[in-house]
């Protein structure tokens, strides 16, 4: 008797956390699951991809988790294969856009609050060189409002 009364919560459980996985306010979450008319570049069950609005280079893109996940501060050391993942997907992108020198790109992330979405994502900008005066404001290196997708996997490495 027990047992069958654990099932309901275990079931519960993964139906929260399943609606967990798709925010229905998240703009994000609706271009992933193709409810917004944007050309995703990359989809697959872990990230996709897809253009940035305003871009800050001439090669802008977006990569996110498939499934909602918050922002880059809310990220456990459990998250750095998802990390990782993000910065594979955004090199395969610029590959696959003829961008060969991945010296001249800048990969990383708005800290919170200091984003516009709250579903994590990667700024995958390429040829950084190329940056404009604002664009180099936004996404600056070493600045309290934006971090590198490497300085992001030091933390996480860093987590007990």
């Amino acid at each position: 008797m027990a047992s069958s009364a654990n099932t309901p919560a275990v079931d519960g459980d993964l139906v929260q956390k399943e609606q967990d996985s798709y925010d229905k306010k998240c703009i994000f979450c609706k271009i992933v699951n193709r409810e917004v008319d944007t050309e995703l570049l990359h989809s697959d069950e872990d990230t996709s991809c897809f253009r940035d609005i305003r871009p800050g280079a001439p090669h802008h893109y977006l990569v996110v988790p498939t499934k909602h996940v918050g922002n880059c501060k809310s990220l456990r050391k459990e998250h750095i294969p998802l990390v990782e993942k993000l910065v594979e997907t955004g090199k395969a992108i610029l590959q696959k856009n003829n961008v060969s020198d991945l010296n001249d790109v800048r990969f990383g992330f708005h800290w919170p609050p200091f984003h516009s979405v709250a579903h994590l994502h990667l700024h995958v900008l390429a040829p950084a060189s190329q940056m404009g005066f604002i664009s180099c404001f936004i996404y600056r290196l070493n600045s309290y409002w934006f971090i590198t997708a490497d300085q992001l996997l030091q933390r996480l490495n860093s987590m007990d």
